[in-house]
């Protein structure tokens, strides 16, 4: 068991983030077959990824207890990205690279005695992979990802922490202490970490959709991260739309099931892949007829079931 004690300096530090390295991690050992893959969310081909020069990487990646803390920093916040996470894993520091390295239970061969020049080799071969195969399918995850913070903002703004943070996973909930009130977490290992000003990131994943990762020790800063809403989990049903479709159309059928949380055209027209205007007409008509409502966020409109929607959608 973790527990993230909630103390005053880092209560207030808890928020929410995307870490596009964490799930490229991810998707690679589900490629690798060491964690199951998301049902309903595509492969990274054998083909593509067994082309590629990364067999430093894979080897780093083959063990299944333990992923080496600095191929993913910590992210900064909402909109992270990859180039951001890329240049931070090169300023890591050779003696934390050497640290994690002997963690591993694999043999990381002669290229691992230089800590200095396999992070370089290892943090060259994730922008390969990442540029090679995740970037063009990072819009849609992110989509995703986003959608899920939504959510959970919304259910914070309206009960506090403690709502934000029930539902996340059955192995993560709040828990009332006499010193300090606590996230914990389910886990293997045992520690009671003390939120300092780094406070403590909760991130959303599609490709750990099982279970909970937890980063717990120093310098990294804590984080916990779970799989994100719209991700299927074990024996979970999803409707074809079948009924629906007869009722509403195919396409509007596809758009309502996909609007289980507020979302805009662009993000729609990507996870369905559909043209934008095409789209967009169907939801102007599902709105006009009461089935969808909307709202501004910046500069995106985001459409959203009413009731009614809500009521056909689960027919």
């Amino acid at each position: 068991m973790i527990e993230f004690m909630l103390t005053p300096s880092g209560a207030h530090r808890v928020r929410f983030a995307v870490s596009p390295l964490d799930e490229l991690l991810a998707a690679l050992q589900a490629a690798i077959g060491l964690r199951d893959h998301p049902p309903g969310v595509p492969r990274l081909a054998v083909d593509a990824w067994g082309a590629l020069p990364i067999a430093e990487l894979l080897s780093v990646l083959g063990d299944p207890r333990y992923v080496c803390e600095f191929l993913s920093p910590p992210t900064t916040g909402y909109d992270t990205t990859a180039a951001a996470q890329l240049a931070a894993v090169r300023r890591t520091p050779a003696a934390q690279v050497r640290t994690e390295l002997d963690a591993l239970n694999v043999d990381v061969g002669e290229w691992g005695s230089d800590p200095g020049r396999a992070r370089d080799l290892l943090a060259d071969q994730l922008e390969t992979v990442w540029t090679e195969l995740m970037a063009p399918r990072w819009p849609a995850l992110r989509d995703v990802l986003h959608a899920d913070i939504r959510y959970r903002s919304g259910r914070w703004a309206s009960g506090g922490l403690d709502a934000a943070v029930t539902g996340l996973h059955p192995d993560v909930r709040m828990v009332e202490r006499a010193d300090a009130d606590a996230v914990v977490v389910r886990n293997p290992a045992r520690a009671r970490v003390p939120l300092d000003r780094r406070g403590l990131l909760l991130v959303p994943s599609v490709f750990t959709w099982r279970r909970t990762s937890v980063i717990a020790v120093a310098p990294w800063r804590p984080s916990v991260i779970y799989p994100a809403r719209g991700i299927a989990g074990p024996g979970a049903v999803r409707s074809d739309g079948t009924e629906l479709a007869r009722v509403v159309g195919r396409t509007k059928a596809r758009l309502l099931l996909a609007l289980a949380e507020p979302t805009g055209t662009a993000a729609l027209a990507r996870s369905l892949h559909l043209a934008p205007s095409t789209v967009s007409e169907h939801l102007v008509a599902l709105r006009d007829c009461g089935l969808l409502t909307t709202a501004r966020r910046g500069h995106v409109v985001l459409y959203a079931r009413t009731a009614l929607g809500d009521e056909l959608a689960r027919r």
